[in-house]
C-alpha cells in the first residue's frame, strides 16, 4: 500500500461515552470496540504519526450543558438529545486512557453534527499543514465513518481505513459497510499496514 502524500490520523469520538461500555449510551457499539481491540491499534497507530512529525487529529462531540446545540432531526440525533450524555466536562465526554490527547495533537470539539467535517476547522487546517491523505480511525463504521469518508473524498483527499481500528454497532452491519461502501470510497487496511507505508514513505 502507498500513501499518497503528506498523511494525517483523526481519531473519531473515541470518548467514554460512545465507546466504553460503562458510559456509553449505545451499548452496542461499545462492546463491538472491546471485542475488536480497535483502541490499543488506534494508540500505537497514533504514536506512529507522531513519531515521524505527522499530524494526529482528535474529533469528539461535545455539547453544550444545556443542550441546545442538539436538533433532533434525526433518530441518533433524538437519542443523544434524550440520554443528556456528551456534555461538555462531563465523565462521558472525557477520552478514553489510550487515547488522551498529547501536547502536540489538534483537538476539534464539535458541538453538533454526525462527521468531524462539520461544524470544525479540520479541512483548513490539513490545507494548511499540506495534507493529502487522511486515515480515519475511530467509531462509527454505522454513520460517522462513511460521512467523514465522502467528506474526505469530496475535499480532495485520499483516505485510508485501517479496518481493525474502527467499529460498528454489530458485526455484520461492519462487514456490510467496509466491503460494500467504503472500499469504493477508501483504501481499506490495517493499522500494521497503514505503519509499514509510513516508513516506506520516510
Amino acid at each position: 500500500m502507498k500513501i499518497e502524500g503528506r498523511a494525517a490520523l483523526i481519531i473519531n469520538e473515541c470518548q467514554l461515552g460512545v465507546v466504553d461500555a460503562a458510559y456509553a449510551g449505545f451499548r452496542g457499539l461499545a462492546d463491538q470496540v472491546a471485542e475488536r481491540g480497535i483502541l490499543d491499534r488506534i494508540a500505537t497507530l497514533a504514536d506512529a504519526f507522531r513519531a515521524r512529525a505527522l499530524p494526529v487529529f482528535h474529533a469528539p462531540v461535545v455539547h453544550r450543558d444545556d443542550l441546545a446545540d442538539i436538533k433532533p432531526n434525526s433518530l441518533i440525533n433524538a437519542l443523544t438529545l434524550k440520554g443528556g450524555k456528551l456534555k461538555k466536562g462531563s465523565v462521558e465526554a472525557e477520552f478514553v486512557p489510550q487515547l488522551k490527547p498529547h501536547p502536540q495533537d489538534f483537538v476539534l470539539d464539535r458541538p453538533a453534527g454526525l462527521i468531524a467535517f462539520n461544524g470544525t476547522n479540520l479541512d483548513a487546517t490539513l490545507r494548511r499543514m499540506d495534507i493529502q491523505t487522511v486515515v480515519l480511525t475511530g467509531v462509527s463504521t454505522n454513520i460517522a465513518m462513511p460521512g467523514n469518508t465522502m467528506a474526505a473524498v469530496d475535499l480532495g483527499y485520499y483516505v485510508v481505513i485501517p479496518e481493525d481500528c474502527t467499529a460498528g454497532a454489530d458485526p455484520e452491519t461492519h462487514r456490510v459497510i467496509v466491503t460494500e461502501q467504503l472500499r469504493m470510497l477508501a483504501r481499506i487496511t490495517t493499522a500494521n499496514e497503514v505503519i509499514a507505508a509510513l516508513d516506506r514513505a520516510s
